[in-house]
C-alpha cells in the first residue's frame, strides 16, 4: 500500500493520511443532508403539474454512494487527494430550474445528468475536454462561478424567511421575529463564526449546532433514542436506474440547454478544483497537473454512477484543500474520505432533523465562498465586464443558471466585435452564441 501510493517518495504515513481524509469528510459532509433537501426542494410546496419530488431518503443514499465511488477512483486511479461529491449548484439547478421553472420530471432530469457524465467520458478520453475549457474565456469561467454563488446564497435567504416575495418589489425582507428564521439567523452567525476563526469542517458543525439549538428550542423534533440516528441505508429503489428508463426523453432542445448547463457548470467546477488543489499540494509540474486525465475520467465516472444511483452531477470539491492543508498527499487520503462516505450511510435518520433552517446557512455560506471569485474578473474592460455582468446578475434575478449562461454568451461575442477584438473570440464561443439564442427562441 504505501509503495501504490508512494509515501516515502511524498514525505508521508498513514496516521497523516487517514487525518487528511477524515479532515476532508468532515469539510464536506453537508453534502450529505444539503444535496437530499436541495433535489426534494424542502421548503417548496407547489410544484409544476405532473411532476413529483423526488425520494429525499433515496438522495442520502445516492449521494453517499457517488460520492464514494467517485472519491475512491479518484485516489486509486490518480492518485490525488481529492475528493468528489453530487456539487453545490450543479444540485440547484437540478432542481429550481430543470424540475421547478422548466416543469421536467426529475426522471427526466437524471437522464440528463447521466447523458452529460457520458460525453465527459468521451470528451476525457478523445483529449476534446481539456481544449474546450481553453476555449472558454477565463472571465466569462469566473463570472459563472459567481453567478451560481449568488443563485444559491438567494435560495439560502428563502428558505430561511430571511427573503419573502412581494407583489410591489416582488422580494423583501421577511419576518425576523419568527422562530424559524431566528434559527437559521443563528446558523448562519454560528457557521461564520467557526469559518471565521479557521474551524475546518465550519460548514458541518454549523448545522450541527443548529439543529441542536432547533431542537433544544422545540422548534425541530429531536429523534427518539438509537434509532433516530443510526439505522439502515435508505432505500435507492425510488431513484436507482430512473436515469436509464427515462433516457429516451432527453432528445428535445430544452434538454439540450439543460445538459449543455450541466456539462459546463462542471467542467471548470472540476478544472477550478484540480488546479487549486494540485497547486496547494505542490503537484503542479510546469504549469501542468500530472494524470490530470486520470482525475478527469474519475470526476466523469462518478457523474455517471451518481446519475445511475439517482443525483446530480458529481463534482470534484475544493473542500479537498482542508485535507490536504492537514497533510494530506496521496490517492490514500481519498481512499478514507470515501470510507468515511460508506458509514455515513448509516446515518440517514438525522434527516429528519435537518430542516430547511439548517440546510439554509451552508447555502448561504458556500454562495459567499463561491461569490468570492468576483475579485478577478477585468472589470475595467467594458467590453468584459457587460456579459461578465449580466451573467451573474440573470441567475439569482431569472433564478435560473442556465438563462445567466445563455445571456453572457450572447453577449460576449456581440460586445468583443464592436470592440474591434473578433480575433480573440475561439470559433466554440460563436458556436454557443447560436445555440443560446436558440435556447430563447424555442424555451423563453
Amino acid at each position: 500500500m504505501k509503495k501504490f501510493f508512494n509515501f516515502e517518495e511524498l514525505g508521508t504515513n498513514y496516521r497523516t493520511e487517514f487525518l487528511a481524509g477524515m479532515t476532508t469528510f468532515l469539510a464536506m459532509a453537508y453534502i450529505l443532508f444539503v444535496n437530499p433537501a436541495t433535489l426534494a426542494m424542502t421548503g417548496i410546496e407547489e410544484l409544476p403539474e405532473g411532476v413529483t419530488r423526488i425520494d429525499e431518503g433515496a438522495v442520502f443514499t445516492a449521494t453517499a454512494i457517488a460520492a464514494a465511488i467517485g472519491t475512491l477512483l479518484m485516489g486509486v486511479l490518480a492518485k490525488y487527494p481529492i475528493a468528489l461529491a453530487p456539487g453545490m449548484g450543479l444540485n440547484a439547478f437540478f432542481a429550481y430550474t430543470v424540475v421547478l421553472t422548466y416543469g421536467i420530471p426529475w426522471e427526466t432530469a437524471l437522464s440528463g445528468v447521466l447523458a452529460s457524465g457520458l460525453i465527459f467520458i468521451i470528451l476525457t478520453l478523445t483529449g476534446l475536454r481539456q481544449k474546450i475549457i481553453n476555449a472558454i474565456p477565463a472571465n466569462l469561467k469566473l463570472a459563472v462561478g459567481a453567478g451560481i454563488g449568488l443563485f444559491i446564497a438567494f435560495i439560502g435567504f428563502q428558505n430561511s424567511g430571511i427573503v419573502v416575495s412581494d407583489e410591489a418589489t416582488m422580494v423583501a425582507l421577511g419576518d425576523l421575529t419568527q422562530s424559524t428564521t431566528l434559527l437559521a439567523i443563528f446558523g448562519i452567525v454560528v457557521s461564520v463564526m467557526l469559518l471565521a476563526l479557521g474551524v475546518r469542517g465550519g460548514i458541518f458543525y454549523g448545522m450541527i449546532l443548529t439543529a441542536i439549538a432547533g431542537m433544544v428550542t422545540g422548534l425541530i423534533a429531536p429523534p427518539t433514542g438509537l434509532g433516530g440516528v443510526v439505522g439502515p441505508a435508505p432505500s435507492m429503489a425510488p431513484t436507482f436506474g430512473a436515469a436509464l428508463t427515462h433516457f429516451s426523453e432527453i432528445f428535445t432542445i430544452e434538454m439540450l440547454v439543460v445538459i449543455l448547463t450541466f456539462l459546463f457548470v462542471d467542467f471548470f467546477d472540476t478544472a477550478g478544483t484540480l488546479v487549486a488543489v494540485g497547486t496547494q499540494a505542490g503537484f503542479m509540474k510546469d504549469n501542468k497537473l500530472p494524470r490530470a486525465g486520470r482525475a478527469l475520467f474519475s470526476d466523469s465516472a462518478a457523474t455517471v454512477a451518481g446519475a445511475i444511483a439517482g443525483t446530480s452531477t458529481t463534482t470534484s470539491y475544493i473542500e479537498s484543500t482542508a485535507g490536504v492543508g492537514a497533510g494530506g498527499r496521496t490517492g490514500f487520503t481519498s481512499v478514507v474520505t470515501a470510507g468515511f462516505f460508506l458509514l455515513a450511510l448509516f446515518f440517514s435518520p438525522l434527516l429528519s432533523v435537518v430542516t430547511a433552517e439548517v440546510t439554509a446557512p451552508a447555502l448561504i455560506i458556500v454562495g459567499v465562498l463561491m461569490a468570492s471569485t468576483l475579485k478577478n474578473i477585468d472589470w475595467d474592460q467594458f467590453e468584459i465586464a457587460v456579459p461578465a455582468f449580466f451573467t451573474i446578475a440573470a441567475m439569482p434575478l431569472t433564478y435560473s443558471i442556465a438563462t445567466g449562461i445563455a445571456i453572457g454568451f450572447i453577449f460576449y461575442p456581440i460586445t468583443l466585435l464592436l470592440k474591434g477584438r473578433g480575433k480573440e473570440i475561439h470559433p466554440i464561443m460563436y458556436l454557443l452564441f447560436f445555440i443560446f439564442i436558440l435556447y430563447f427562441i424555442f424555451l423563453a
